[in-house]
């Protein structure tokens, strides 16, 4: 792997899985949670999502995404959910647990009255993931995260949204997951979990091993594309110049 500049570690090939997730949104507000998916939604703002909004983390919405001291208006929290109720957003959350039909979970581990272990509490994960977009970034794929059942459902899966029907549904719409192996979508009849493609050195068998249930595989699972020596520039010499990605993403 490479372009003459170096060569292509895993953290940027998952910073161009993220970046991916918002082609194609047009002007929405694209939310993130991780250094990988914020340097995803900004680099797809530089190059094939140009109209993506994208703010500093706080209050204001950036007109610059290579400098978060940039600005071209505000946007503070209840003008956030606001734009979130009317499904101009697109977030990509994190997850403690998912489960095959995209149900999540960062509230608890255990039993919900007792849990084992008290997490963040379930904060936007209902409402987001029955209002807006809703995409996944798991920097550790494992058994731990991918269950087969989650132990507390925080944000709502395929299945219990076509079960609550209405206005759960309406606007449910998870578009996949990116992990530190792969990426994984609901492109199946059922919305079942499905393998969509492996990162650069990694094999199905892995992605299976390391994943609680059964994944939906086709016989034909592509590669995860590399960064365009433009993409590679701008992430390496504009948008990340430190390397924090890395910090992200084991090797």
């Amino acid at each position: 792997m490479g372009d003459g500049t170096g060569t292509v570690t895993r953290a940027e090939v998952c910073v161009v899985a993220c970046a991916e997730a918002w082609r194609g949104d047009g002007e929405v507000l694209a939310a993130t949670a991780g250094t990988v998916p914020m340097l995803g939604a900004r680099l797809a703002r530089l190059t094939f999502s140009p109209r993506l909004l994208l703010t500093d983390g706080e209050a204001m919405l950036l007109s610059t995404p290579e400098d978060p001291a940039s600005a071209e208006g505000w946007l503070p929290y209840r003008k956030h959910l606001s734009v979130a109720a009317r499904g101009k957003r697109h977030m990509m959350m994190g997850a403690s647990q998912l489960d095959r039909y995209g149900n999540q979970n960062i509230s608890c581990i255990g039993d919900w009255a007792r849990p084992v272990r008290q997490l963040l509490g379930a904060r936007g994960a209902p409402s987001n993931t029955v209002n807006h977009p809703v995409s996944y970034w798991v920097p550790r794929h494992s058994p731990r995260v991918f269950v087969p059942r989650v132990d507390m459902v925080s944000g709502v899966g395929h299945d219990r949204a076509a079960e609550a029907g209405g206005a759960a549904a309406r606007f449910h719409g998870l578009r996949r997951v990116v992990t530190d192996l792969a990426v994984l979508d609901f492109a199946t009849p059922d919305h079942r979990m499905r393998l969509a493609s492996v990162h650069p050195g990694v094999t199905v068998a892995q992605v299976r091993e390391q994943t609680g249930f059964e994944l939906v595989v086709p016989d034909q699972v592509p590669v995860t594309r590399e960064p365009t020596p433009e993409e590679l520039r701008l992430l390496r010499g504009v948008l990340d110049r430190q390397g924090t990605r890395d910090r992200e993403v084991r090797g």
